[in-house]
């Protein structure tokens, strides 16, 4: 199944594809926020269709203790309005940790800062 990962930020979007078998995300692209976010889902859609997703993960940025801040909350939101958009089931996935993990690695790797970012 292959999957887009979908990291929500205030001025860009980065998307991830996930092979056939739905073992291994890559980076796709980076999209720069529009006007409105129907923009911006109308041009998920659209990759969604290109790829031929069958699903959309939208990163869910908890607190360390599990509670959901206000990045969450709208997390939650911009995925179900995505959700009427998409064509595809879109979840959320707590994304605790998952930027510390990929910095370890890219800094195994001697990737410097800016490279990394």
């Amino acid at each position: 199944m292959r999957v887009l990962g979908i990291d929500l930020g205030s001025k860009r979007i980065g998307i991830a594809a996930s092979d056939r078998s739905g073992t291994i995300a890559s980076p796709l692209t980076v999209l720069t926020r529009g006007a409105s976010q129907r923009i911006d889902h109308a041009e998920i859609a659209r990759i969604v269709q290109e790829e031929e997703a069958q699903a959309v993960v939208i990163g869910l940025p908890l607190n360390m203790d599990g509670s959901e801040g206000k990045a969450a909350q709208a997390a939650r939101v911009e995925a179900a309005r995505m959700a009427t958009v998409v064509g595809v089931p879109v979840h959320v996935h707590d994304e605790r940790l998952t930027t510390v993990e990929a910095d370890r690695v890219l800094m195994e790797q001697k990737m410097n800062a800016q490279a990394r970012r």
